[in-house]
């Protein structure tokens, strides 16, 4: 089984998590939009009540916090959002931890998985396992493993990745085409990278972006909150 050069970089540091932003860390006070809790997940809940649900599993070596600033958004608009914390920071080690949360759930009556690098990867192996499950699909910078093979399901799938990434390039993403549903949407975002997926530090030699993370960020939620409302539905 593949499991891609991500995967493998991400196990060899996972040690250390890359800590939030400070826009990130601002993403975590509760409001009378949004309560956030960091127990036993890291869990958005809007205010107002939902039946859509949103598990996101972390890319390698990023806090959980590092994604909070896009993950508020998304309960802002009226979705659960919940984003557990990994083994040793790699999703790969507890895959079926979206299990667990559906069943802590029981309110939610729609579900879709997302993920960022390995965390992407390792969302695409728990659907392929459990397509039952899940009603939507979003992999952010990265791709199926080889082993995944989602051709087949009926559901929405968003993979989004930045044209100035290394190892998800257009190349790496054509090549697994046939393992996504025919309708998968593929949006690439110009001058966005690997990073800007989420809010978290970075030294300068690893920013890569040519557009601003605001931009990047403005278009992941257009995407993702298009396909949280086509689940909803």
């Amino acid at each position: 089984m593949v499991l891609t050069g991500f995967l493998v970089w991400g196990a060899q540091r996972a040690t250390y998590a890359r800590p939030p932003l400070p826009e990130a860390i601002e993403a975590l006070r509760s409001d009378d939009l949004v309560t956030v809790t960091d127990t036993p997940w890291l869990t958005f809940t809007p205010v107002q009540t939902a039946d859509t649900g949103f598990i996101f599993y972390p890319g390698g070596r990023i806090d959980p916090r590092g994604y909070s600033d896009l993950m508020r958004v998304f309960a802002e608009n009226g979705y659960l959002v919940v984003v557990p914390t990994m083994p040793i920071n790699m999703a790969i080690f507890n895959l079926t931890i979206a299990d667990e949360i559906i069943t802590a759930h029981p309110e939610i009556k729609h579900w879709v998985i997302g993920g960022h690098s390995v965390g992407g990867t390792s969302a695409a192996m728990f659907i392929a396992e459990h397509p039952a499950s899940m009603e939507g699909l979003a992999i952010w910078s990265s791709y199926p493993a080889d082993s995944s093979d989602l051709s087949k399901l009926d559901i929405p799938v968003i993979l989004m990745y930045g044209s100035n990434e290394t190892l998800v390039t257009d190349e790496n993403v054509g090549a697994r085409k046939s393992l996504l549903p025919p309708d998968t949407r593929y949006i690439k975002i110009e001058g966005g990278d690997h990073h800007q997926f989420g809010s978290y530090m970075l030294t300068t030699e690893e920013n890569l972006a040519t557009t601003s993370r605001e931009s990047q960020h403005a278009q992941i939620i257009s995407a993702m909150l298009e396909l949280l409302q086509s689940v909803a539905e």
